[in-house]
């Protein structure tokens, strides 16, 4: 009987569903890492998660490879006895997560001071927007964690998307998650001092606005660098999660 090889059609349908599989895993896993519902220092056992997720083995071994380069899931032990556990949230590493942030944005706020009068103008008014909301959850009183994350988020997004190349929003949607995470976690952080972010906003919009190179990166990485001291005085009071 004459063997049928398979098309290059067929191959490249394979092929596809196979990269599709890997990346809805990836999002997947990545989701339960960020909000906490795989919670940090969580030792993974592929094949629960994989029927957890209703996937094979196989495009979970490769999301999980992937995630370790993002460095939310870590490996612990050696040889063949080392097993995949999803990264603990410590001091030391959420200073360094901040600043390398920090620095992301700064330099994407200093392009944003290179933008034409109008499109400059029109992110200066987006912001403006963005940061009233937030202020109006201050004045208001109202704690409402995930509203004050999408807004904070999109706050920062903004600049991203009106200035930064491919290289620099590449980079940035590799950290941005990690950086949810401890969010999510240490809520407090954020939402006792939402003031103080609506004031370190208010500057990085006036200086977007008058072009001022210098102080919208420095202030981008004020703001970051105020949120890490913030989180390191929440985390020093109730403890490192997924660390021992």
């Amino acid at each position: 009987m004459p063997v049928t090889l398979p098309t290059a059609a067929a191959s490249n349908r394979k092929s596809t569903s196979r990269g599709n599989s890997l990346q809805t895993v990836f999002h997947a896993i990545r989701d339960l890492i960020v909000r906490g519902r795989l919670s940090p220092g969580t030792w993974i056992i592929e094949i629960e998660l994989a029927s957890r997720l209703g996937f094979s083995r196989t495009p979970v071994r490769g999301a999980l490879q992937l995630l370790q380069r993002e460095g939310l899931v870590v490996a612990a032990g050696k040889g063949v006895k080392s097993r995949m556990m999803v990264a603990p949230l410590t001091q030391e590493d959420s200073q360094e997560l901040y600043e390398i942030i920090g620095h992301l944005e700064g330099l994407a706020a200093r392009l944003t001071t290179r933008l034409t009068p109008a499109k400059r103008t029109n992110l200066v008014e987006k912001l403006k927007e963005i940061n009233a909301a937030i202020a109006e959850l201050v004045d208001t009183r109202r704690v409402e964690p995930d509203r004050i994350f999408d807004l904070d988020l999109s706050f920062h997004s903004e600049i991203m998307k009106a200035s930064a190349g491919p290289r620099l929003l590449e980079l940035h949607r590799s950290a941005q998650p990690q950086a949810e995470r401890y969010w999510r976690l240490y809520t407090s952080a954020v939402v006792d001092e939402l003031h103080t972010s609506v004031e370190e906003h208010n500057d990085i919009i006036r200086a977007i606005s008058e072009s001022d190179a210098d102080a919208a990166e420095k202030g981008l990485q004020l703001n970051w660098e105020n949120g890490a001291a913030r989180l390191a005085e929440v985390i020093a009071r109730i403890g490192e999660r997924g660390s021992w």
